[in-house]
């Protein structure tokens, strides 16, 4: 299975009237060449492309997937909403209704800000402890993710140096080396950014060190600075409040995103009566950040959340699905690296340092139809079924058997080498 002449044609057109044909994190362009760009629909844990094939979907549209695709019960909040308004001049009482379970729900927050994409709602967090804190200086994990705009993006083509003049970088889980950077921020120091574990692409993941976690909270309790936890990937996946009170620690903010209404586009800035007069000094705004209709759609996903297994379901099916790539890796006489949750997965090979035998296995199980990434972390989704991990397991099996009979000619992707490089 591989991408058809319908793909092949949309991709035609819109190199015509879209840079590069397609742009940011949902580009093929860093995928192996046979990945389908465009889909035609989705339901539970599957997706089809616009030529009809097929996928299980282990990406789950890059974590906003959490429940299943259209979900019925999301789908007739949101519809039973929009019957009544989206976007109007003011906002629905579902935003203070949403607030309140927001509140109800995560242990450290006392007030909820909405916006739409995680890129606003850690750019706010950084603007909020600014304004709280009367500070300029932010501390943020090398490498980390936490958005496209200029302060924090990944490709900085077009941002001027000014842009990040106040951005500083320590290393995940070095308690030592986030101690020195807080000393050399002084007393300009606003705010500690960190993920709730390392989820950096291209790279094994990492939990957080307990200790590292603690001593985080620690310093900025001391200084005085805000903790900030970009809760907007791992956000309800790991845990049913703020990712780091696995580690017993609570930060002042948190940003999230992505899954927190099943796909509908709203995302939020949570925060302590520590920093409520910052949030409530801002400016921040935007024409849809009040629509009701994603608002209705997140407070019935926080319902079910709430009322429902899905994090034992989604922790259950990453542990059946690690040990049998595992298995499946082995009896190949491949050696690959699980690292990260279970429910988040990131599949690297060892001995594989340009990444070709990651992208030949990806090509193979999206041939077979498994929907996986070579080089970003995975998500799990609770639509899934263990029948559904026990056929990717087998894909994967015969994935590897292909890559083998493959060895030694495969070629590196034109592009990663020079990704890598830059990395």
């Amino acid at each position: 299975m591989t991408s058809g002449p319908q793909d092949a044609a949309l991709r035609a057109r819109a190199r015509q009237v879209i840079p590069n044909g397609m742009y940011g994190h949902e580009s093929t362009r860093l995928l192996p060449a046979s990945f389908p760009q465009f889909f035609g629909r989705a339901e539970g844990a599957h997706l089809w492309d616009v030529d009809g094939n097929r996928y299980l979907d282990l990406m789950c549209a890059y974590g906003p997937n959490l429940l299943g695709y259209r979900d019925h019960r999301v789908e007739a909040a949101a519809a039973a909403q929009a019957a009544l308004g989206d976007a109007m001049t003011g906002p629905s009482a579902v935003m203070v209704e949403l607030a309140e379970a927001l509140v109800s729900m995560v242990g450290h927050a006392d007030w909820a800000m909405f916006c739409k994409n995680g890129t606003d709602a850690t750019t706010m967090a950084m603007t909020v402890a600014r304004a709280q804190t009367g500070r300029r200086r932010v501390l943020v994990a090398s490498r980390s993710y936490h958005g496209a705009a200029p302060w924090c993006t990944p490709v900085p083509a077009g941002v001027v140096p000014e842009e990040r003049a106040f951005i500083t970088t320590y290393a995940y889980n070095d308690t030592a080396g986030l101690e020195a950077a807080v000393a050399a921020a002084g007393d300009d120091l606003a705010a500690v950014f960190a993920t709730p574990f390392k989820h950096d692409s291209f790279e094994d993941q990492a939990l957080p060190d307990p200790a590292y976690a603690q001593r985080a909270r620690q310093l900025c309790d001391e200084t005085g600075a805000m903790l900030v936890i970009d809760d907007v990937r791992a956000g309800f996946r790991l845990a049913r409040d703020s990712s780091w009170s696995l580690v017993g620690v609570e930060p002042d903010l948190s940003a999230w995103g992505k899954c927190i209404a099943n796909g509908h586009p709203i995302s939020a800035l949570l925060g302590s009566d520590r920093c409520r007069k910052g949030a409530g000094a801002v400016y921040v705004t935007g024409s849809f950040w009040f629509a009701a209709v994603p608002m209705a759609a997140a407070i019935e996903t926080l319902r079910i959340l709430r009322e429902s297994d899905y994090l034992e379901h989604t922790v259950a099916l990453g542990e059946q699905l690690r040990s049998g790539l595992a298995a499946a890796a082995a009896a190949h006489g491949f050696s690959v690296r699980q690292t990260g949750p279970v429910q988040m997965p990131q599949v690297l090979f060892d001995g594989d340092p340009d990444l070709r035998v990651g992208f030949a296995w990806a090509a193979a199980m999206v041939e077979r139809g498994v929907y996986v990434h070579p080089w970003h972390n995975m998500f799990l989704c609770a639509a899934m079924t263990a029948e559904d991990i026990e056929a990717a397991v087998a894909a994967a099996g015969d994935a590897f058997a292909q890559v083998r009979a493959s060895l030694p000619g495969l070629e590196p992707h034109p592009l990663i080498p020079h990704v890598l490089a830059g990395h």
